[in-house]
C-alpha cells in the first residue's frame, strides 16, 4: 500500500502565499516523477508543476514565476510554494507520484486534495 498525504491548504487572500506538502508512505522502492494538480468547480484537472527526481521541474504557465516546487527525496515528500496568489488560483489540489514498487510494477498515485481558496 502506498498513500500520499497532503497538507497545506486554506483560505488566503489574494496576494498571498501559501506552502503545500505532500509526504509519500508505504511499500515504495522509489518515487520518479511528483506533481502538483488541480480542479476547479466545473473545470478538468490540470497539471500545475511536476519535478523529476532529477529536480527538473516543468510549470503551467499561468504558475510560472509564482510558484515553485521541489522535492526532498530522503523524506519522500513534494512541496509547492505558491506566492503572489490570485483568486483563479481556487481549486482543490492534488499530489501526484509515479512510485516504483518492486522492480517490475510502477504505478500512479494520488492524494486526496487539499482545498485552496483565494478570496479577493
Amino acid at each position: 500500500q502506498v498513500q500520499l498525504v497532503e497538507s497545506g491548504g486554506g483560505l488566503v487572500q489574494a496576494g498571498g502565499s501559501l506552502r503545500l506538502s505532500c509526504a509519500a508512505s508505504g511499500n515504495i522502492l522509489r518515487i520518479n516523477t511528483m506533481g502538483w494538480y488541480r480542479q476547479a468547480p466545473g473545470k478538468q484537472r490540470e497539471l500545475v508543476a511536476s519535478i523529476t527526481r532529477g529536480g527538473d521541474t516543468n510549470y503551467v504557465d499561468s504558475a510560472k514565476g509564482r510558484f515553485t516546487i521541489s522535492r526532498d527525496n530522503a523524506k519522500n515528500t513534494v512541496y509547492l510554494q505558491m506566492n503572489s496568489l490570485k483568486p483563479e488560483d481556487t481549486a482543490v489540489y492534488y499530489c501526484n507520484a509515479n512510485i516504483r514498487i518492486d522492480t517490475v510494477h510502477e504505478y500512479n498515485f494520488w492524494g486526496q486534495g487539499t482545498q485552496v481558496t483565494v478570496s479577493s
